[in-house]
């Protein structure tokens, strides 16, 4: 359980002495003020503008951030960042579960715990993700969040929709999907679905080689949805002709897809050499190398690098048994496979603030790339950029405090302190 909901705080408050992260520069000896949960100044401490403590000037020192237990965020209260990072708050676009907990069986506690958890490794924006299922299964998991969404009483990271990964996938490349419940892309199923919860679909995952994905892929884009390429056996050519019908995003990129050869570039060659395809990649170090990660950002760099975690029910608990919609998934030493094929990976553990890490010490991002491919670019890509996905004036207060070894402080989602209970 945690206590914030979903509505913005009305305090005023300031974090001070923070290396401020804005997506051209970092700012040392920054500040960041904020009121009724939207960030009203975010620069250096000399342009700052007087701020008015209503309580009497209290100031809570970074020491004391981590393991404060209240959850309130008083008036005229004063944060000290003590010289660490204040990064925007992490978007997940691409993300199955937590904490035992799958969105495909999604309620209002199974989102709460997932959404909460998440929250409390820096993810303040969500898209609840889905398997390859039958039509009623996905039709149940839209009607739980569109309503969830809709009571706007959301605890921890906030649900800004739901990606749909499948069921118009490759039989070739079903990777932990489960085959059986693999069908060619079917209009009628997203119109249905768009009529009965309008604007809750963001994002759809789908084979481009596939008979009618060309037509849907004209569709999703005519209504402003993400038509993202994975699990495919496409060819480089039937990549760029989905390019010109509207595709332009690629899941957890390097994985269950076509690879990259020098006679025949398949789906990651023609990922790596065009720019209007957004690349996801999972930085875990266990699903792609570190040199891959890095080679994936030299050729993404114009908003087009994505982090996602591809979290599924065992991020945050340890080995076991588990399940990845209906599959059974078996995690050992932190990798987690399909029990009959160690080979085959069933998303991962990982979360967000560990995939920022990732980025910067093992591949070799800066601390700006990585703060983009973690929140600034997955907020354009979902079109709220406007809204969140980094500190400037007059966006919400979406807002990570991190030490200097990048270890999570204080989170704030919609200016109101998170804190899971």
């Amino acid at each position: 359980m945690s206590t914030p909901t979903s509505g913005s705080t009305s305090a005023t408050y300031q974090i001070i002495n923070g290396r401020i992260v804005t997506p051209t520069q970092i700012i040392d000896n920054g500040v960041v003020q904020v009121e009724s949960g939207i960030i009203r100044y975010a620069g250096t401490a000399a342009q700052a503008p007087a701020f008015p403590s209503a309580i009497g000037g209290t100031v809570q020192q970074m020491d004391n951030m981590k393991n404060d237990s209240d959850v309130s965020t008083p008036d005229g209260m004063t944060y000290d960042a003590a010289g660490g990072l204040v990064v925007p708050g992490f978007i997940d676009i691409h993300v199955h579960g937590g904490m035992g907990q799958d969105f495909m069986d999604s309620n209002p506690e199974v989102l709460d715990t997932i959404t909460n958890f998440h929250a409390s490794q820096g993810t303040t924006a969500i898209l609840a993700t889905t398997m390859t299922a039958p039509h009623d299964d996905i039709d149940r998991v839209l009607e739980q969040v569109h309503a969830y969404v809709q009571a706007d009483q959301m605890p921890g990271a906030q649900v800004e929709g739901v990606h749909l990964e499948g069921p118009f996938i490759s039989p070739q490349w079903p990777g932990a999907q489960n085959p059986g419940h693999i069908v060619l892309p079917n209009v009628e199923w997203l119109e249905q679905w768009h009529a009965a919860y309008p604007g809750l679909i963001k994002q759809l995952t789908l084979a481009p080689e596939r008979e009618g994905a060309l037509e849907l892929i004209r569709w999703l884009r005519e209504h402003q949805i993400t038509a993202a390429a994975g699990h495919t056996d496409a060819t480089y050519e039937q990549i760029m002709d989905a390019v010109d019908a509207g595709l332009n995003h690629a899941v957890h990129t390097f994985n269950a897809m076509t690879p990259l050869h020098h006679r025949k570039p398949g789906v990651v060659g023609a990922v790596l050499g065009t720019p209007a395809i957004h690349a996801e990649i999972i930085a875990d170090g266990i699903h792609v190398h570190p040199a891959a990660v890095a080679l994936l950002a030299q050729l993404k760099q114009d908003h087009n690098l994505i982090l996602i975690t591809d979290a599924m029910s065992a991020a945050g608990l340890g080995d076991g048994d588990y399940m990845l919609g209906d599959q059974p998934v078996k995690v050992i030493n932190g990798v987690a496979t399909l029990p009959e094929d160690s080979g085959t990976l069933a998303g991962s553990r990982l979360t967000m603030i560990e995939g920022f890490r990732f980025l910067i010490e093992k591949a070799g991002l800066s601390i700006l790339r990585a703060s983009e491919a973690a929140s600034g670019n997955p907020a354009r890509q979902l079109g709220i950029y406007d809204q969140t996905g980094s500190l400037e004036v007059g966006k919400r207060a979406d807002i990570l405090v991190l030490d200097e070894q990048m270890e999570l402080q204080q989170i704030f989602i919609k200016g109101r302190k998170f804190k899971a209970q």
